[in-house]
């Protein structure tokens, strides 16, 4: 989870809204890290998740992210959760809850969604405070301006 925080620290660098995330393999070495990068790229599906999930594949070879770990600071959005079924990742961690857009159990539970083809296990709120201080820092610098 710290590097996926070091991830998202560049999303808020770059005044994205800071949430970072990281593949690890099966042995645990990073094969693809991203960070928000929606506004910079002008690219709706620019979230962490898609871009660390999209260096991992072509770090791997493979779309398959079976035996690989998905970590990020944020509950993923619908899109993000179903593109972790997708692409066959056989565990998720995240940090921060997302009551507003959360489809790993707060909104929607998509990744548990028995109706799918895969269910990848599911670790909830790692180092949850200290992803969340990253999301309410960028929130409250934006309700200044």
């Amino acid at each position: 989870m710290r590097s996926a925080l070091g991830e998202a620290r560049k999303a808020l660098d770059a005044g994205e809204v800071p949430v970072g995330a990281v593949v690890l393999d099966a042995s645990g070495e990073i094969v693809g890290a991203g960070h928000n990068d929606r506004e910079r790229g002008g690219d709706p599906t620019a979230h962490a998740e898609i871009i660390a999930m999209r260096a991992a594949a072509r770090a791997l070879g493979t779309w398959r992210l079976a035996g690989c770990t998905l970590v990020v600071t944020l509950e993923p959005c619908t899109m993000c959760a179903g593109a972790c079924v997708q692409a066959r990742l056989g565990r998720l961690v995240y940090g921060a809850v997302d009551p507003k857009a959360g489809a790993v159990g707060s909104l929607w539970d998509v990744v548990r969604d028995r109706r799918l083809n895969h269910r990848p296990e599911v670790v909830a709120e790692v180092l949850a405070d200290e992803c969340g201080a990253l999301l309410t820092e960028f929130f409250a610098r934006r309700r200044v301006r």
